[in-house]
């Protein structure tokens, strides 16, 4: 028997509500900030994600998608959507237009990881991109909407972690500075940080591993080290944040995942901390556009992963909507009564009516129970002395309560109902 590939999941009927609850309530903020909707393609040339991550983070080095095509074209399964983001902007000559452009997505990203709580290898992610300005503002921007849309969502029990990662110009120093203190830890490392000591020592700051994590506590920290430009810029970022009265942490060990990332960095984490707890983050990308062959070019942005936001909004046990149930359910008896209730179904549904029309030869005591498991509120009975009347049988499931209805009249009535089910 065949399955889904490991590390992947079909969103099934019963899970579906959660997921149309997250993109109605990130589509809803997007438009309430000014965003426009973008979609990429899953699969983009592989140089966009090995020119721009850069070399010693885990996803170009051991989790990345890559396959030639016919043509013998490297391709890569899309691992984020930040430089896809970049890459439409460059391509279509959105630099031409109004700044910032203001964009966002819903879509699948591939890394070959180790599937566990939380994460996998295909995951959906949620995100938006403010591209062509490098005032601080916006950065605040970005952060207040990451706040608002988790708590569009019922999430409350969050903390916004903030720290700046300098720029090209003053982060070097500080990489050095960083490789001289770990360098007398180097037989205490663990294998993965040997290698970005030599590779990309910003992501040692980023280790999980407990052992690793003691000698991150006493590295020098990042903010100390800021040239005059990024002093001003992340001081202008938390006296923005302070005015919209935004709660944040320094957190000066806070780095991301991806490396073009500049400056601002942040994430939001929830505070009942476990295995992958991460919600999302972001963070400005003043560089990325001038690597992909574009002119230099600020942004900022922010992504979650929808997946473990439905692992949080399922933890913390809120009511989601459920997906909409139809309206009405036709039963029958007989084969001419079968024909006739196909024929209804079409006119209702024309009429904005969402109709199950019972199927098979189940006796109408089957039928019903089918329009019971369904909860479906409203059932249409034909049978022969309905047909020789012109008239349907209306059953109100909740109540029990059954009227007769002429035909004529019945796509009426259910769209009365429908919106003032009390009266029936």
């Amino acid at each position: 028997m065949h399955k889904a590939p490991r590390g992947t999941f079909d969103i099934l009927p019963q899970e579906y509500a959660y997921w149309k609850y997250i993109e109605e309530k990130a589509t809803s903020l997007c438009q309430l900030y000014g965003y426009q909707p973008l979609s990429t393609p899953i699969f983009e040339d592989a140089q966009l994600f090995t020119k721009t991550v850069a070399g010693g983070t885990d996803i170009v080095d051991k989790e990345m998608y890559i396959f030639e095509d016919k043509s013998g074209q490297e391709l890569a399964l899309r691992a984020e959507l930040t430089a896809p983001v970049c890459r439409a902007y460059l391509e279509h000559g959105l630099f031409n237009l109004v700044q910032p452009v203001k964009l966002y997505y819903i879509g699948p990203a591939f890394r070959y990881e180790r599937p566990q709580f939380g994460r996998y290898r295909q995951h959906h992610q949620f995100g938006f991109e403010a591209l062509g300005d490098a005032d601080p503002a916006l950065d605040a921007e970005v952060i207040e909407m990451a706040q608002q849309f988790f708590y569009s969502l019922g999430l409350s029990r969050f903390s916004i972690q903030l720290n700046s990662i300098g720029c090209k110009l003053c982060r070097p120093g500080y990489l050095e500075v960083l490789r001289q203190h770990y360098a007398s830890y180097t037989d205490q490392l663990c294998p993965d940080c040997k290698a970005r000591l030599v590779k990309n020592p910003l992501r040692l700051l980023d280790c999980k591993k407990t052992s690793c994590q003691e000698i991150a506590k006493t590295a020098p920290k990042i903010p100390d080290y800021l040239c005059p430009e990024c002093q001003l810029h992340f001081q202008s970022v938390q006296k923005y944040l302070g005015a919209m009265s935004i709660p944040f942490q320094l957190n000066h060990r806070l780095v991301r995942g991806l490396d073009y990332y500049t400056r601002t960095v942040f994430e939001v984490e929830p505070r009942d901390k476990g295995g992958q707890s991460t919600l999302g983050g972001g963070g400005r990308y003043d560089n990325l556009i001038e690597e992909l062959g574009g002119k230099p070019t600020p942004a900022v942005g922010f992504a979650a992963g929808l997946e473990r936001i439905i692992l949080n909004l399922k933890k913390q046990k809120l009511d989601i909507p459920a997906l909409p149930k139809p309206d009405a359910f036709i039963a029958y008896l007989e084969e001419e009564a079968k024909i006739e209730a196909m024929k209804l179904a079409s006119e209702l549904r024309k009429a904005g009516i969402t109709v199950i029309t019972a199927t098979g030869d189940k006796s109408l005591k089957g039928q019903m129970r089918q329009a019971n498991s369904l909860g479906i509120a409203y059932a249409l009975i034909l049978g022969e002395q309905e047909l020789s009347k012109r008239n349907v049988m209306l059953r109100d499931m909740r109540s029990g309560e059954q009227k007769t209805i002429p035909l004529a009249e019945i796509a009426t009535r259910l769209l009365n109902d429908i919106k003032q089910p009390e009266q029936v």
